[in-house]
């Protein structure tokens, strides 16, 4: 095995300094137990890591216990960068962030429970979906987001929680993703969030139509990459989500 790994890395170096393509030829059981290791490698590095970051708001979810907060905002970066970069807006209304960059629906949902059901907010603003469409954990259909949302109003609910529906941000094209078009997507889950809404009598928080231009991008000036916003985008986004959650606790 070793001496397969060692033929690779000789190989690869190799190539970074020639322009002809080199075939490394292995037989079949090398091949297998190359792969094995590989594999192995890779459920290893699974079983050590946090793969819903519970640890990220751990500590301070501990501090918070106990007091009353108005709204918990679960989402991805989006909501992750806004509460690091405009904190005053949290801490002035009784908001708390519980947004972690690069998270899907589904780890989003798995935390559910640590970040918004055990803190006992009154409402819950949920922001989720452009991930799960950037398949940044693997390949999901719509249906399957929608029902990662639905799962989380429900236990929202349970919780005697309003949840408030967010529709997913303007975007026509993601700089990790540059090989994907997700306009459509976008605007596919977000009649999806607000069929639903609807149907459940939710607030349903249109913040695409505030921040996209005719095309379905982030107007000028308000996304430094057509996804994250700004502080000019968190600032048309602010005064509407206030609105939103006035209406449900004061």
């Amino acid at each position: 095995m070793r001496k397969i790994i060692l033929a690779l890395i000789c190989l690869f170096s190799i190539n970074s300094f020639a322009q002809d393509e080199v075939t490394l030829k292995i037989s079949g059981e090398e091949y297998k137990q190359l792969e094995k290791h590989f594999n192995n490698k890779q459920t290893d590095k699974r079983r050590k890591s946090d793969w819903a970051q519970f640890n990220r708001y751990a500590k301070a979810n501990e501090e918070i216990k106990g007091q009353k907060i108005k709204a918990v905002f679960m989402g991805n970066s989006i909501t992750d960068n806004w509460a690091r970069r405009r904190p005053e807006f949290f801490k002035n209304n009784g908001y708390v962030g519980r947004g972690i960059s690069g998270q899907t629906s589904s780890e989003m949902l798995v935390r559910f429970q640590a970040d918004v059901i055990n803190l006992h907010p009154k409402v819950v603003v949920i922001l989720a979906g452009t991930n799960d469409i950037a398949g940044n954990n693997g390949i999901i259909e719509l249906e399957h987001t929608m029902e990662n949302v639905i799962s989380m109003c429900e236990l929202a609910k349970l919780h005697k929680i309003t949840p408030i529906l967010c529709s997913v941000t303007p975007s026509i094209g993601y700089r990790w993703r540059k090989d994907l078009k997700p306009a459509e997507s976008i605007a596919k889950l977000n009649k999806m969030i607000k069929a639903y809404a609807d149907k459940m009598g939710y607030t349903y928080v249109d913040y695409f139509s505030a921040l996209a231009d005719e095309r379905g991008a982030m107007g000028p000036g308000l996304s430094d990459d057509d996804c994250h916003p700004t502080n000019a985008g968190y600032e048309i986004m602010e005064p509407i989500i206030k609105k939103a959650v006035s209406k449900h606790v004061k």
